[in-house]
């Protein structure tokens, strides 16, 4: 993250606060004032913030949340019990990013698990409270129609509850390829008004971050960020980059 922000062109991130490296993403985040960090709420596939003991419905023994979201989001919707263990569990995300004393750039789940309408409106009532003003909307050009109609509610209710968002993301059909190559196409055929492209960089490991990134190619997205060809697209195109409140919020200007 510190070497695509400093080298490449980086300008937005987003922190899970219940990973086992969120210390030091922090003291990272926290030496690059000019880098917009926001909170990634995750309620699938990794570790929760809240206390064991207050969310045993939702998490294995490890403390972490399996990856059976379609059983998960059946269960937000119907059983009261889970609903009000999944509040808990968002508030303490919500808390433990406030902790670290970052401004709060914008909100974005995991896995876009916001798109299920439960979670959204529990997002909507804790984020009010801690300052939330924009989140991510995973709409992509060409994605899925499956997700369009879920899309288009949760633009709704993102407007009535008046939290900013991006027009469009890329990096959901190539997640984990979006390298140099890729990121050109999208500035390409970069459409009008505000678009957020979106990755995973990493440096090289032995495991993956998780089994769901078992194939992703983090390096490759690391070099695309740190990319002279991209940063000079970038330039030709005279786009305005930063944060989601350094464009979307009211008086940023477009793009």
């Amino acid at each position: 993250m510190a070497r695509a922000h400093r080298d490449g062109v980086l300008t937005c991130a987003s922190l899970m606060v219940g990973a086992p490296a969120a210390h030091d993403a922090v003291k990272i985040a926290r030496e690059l004032p000019d880098l917009r960090v926001g909170l990634h709420p995750v309620l699938a596939d990794g570790y929760a913030s809240a206390p064991a003991a207050d969310i045993p419905a939702l998490i294995a023994a490890d403390g972490r949340f399996d990856d059976r979201m379609v059983r998960d989001g059946v269960r937000f919707f119907f059983l009261p019990e889970v609903r009000r263990q999944l509040a808990r569990e968002i508030r303490a995300q919500f808390e433990t990013f406030a902790a670290t004393g970052l401004t709060l750039d914008h909100v974005n789940t995991h896995k876009h698990f916001h798109l299920h309408p439960t979670v959204l409106s529990l997002i909507l009532k804790t984020g009010r409270e801690f300052g939330m003003r924009a989140m991510r909307l995973p709409r992509e050009m060409r994605g899925s129609l499956l997700l369009a109609p879920w899309v288009a509610r949760v633009a709704k209710r993102l407007d009535r509850a008046g939290i900013a968002c991006n027009d469009y993301a890329f990096g959901m059909t190539n997640s984990g390829a979006m390298d140099t190559d890729a990121m050109i196409r999208v500035l390409e055929r970069l459409p009008p008004g505000i678009t957020e492209i979106y990755c995973h960089p990493a440096t090289p490991a032995d495991a993956p971050i998780t089994p769901s990134m078992r194939d992703y190619r983090h390096a490759d997205e690391l070099d695309a960020l740190l990319s002279p060809r991209l940063a000079a697209a970038i330039a030709s195109a005279n786009l305005n980059c930063g944060g989601f409140q350094d464009v979307c919020l009211p008086g940023a200007p477009p793009r």
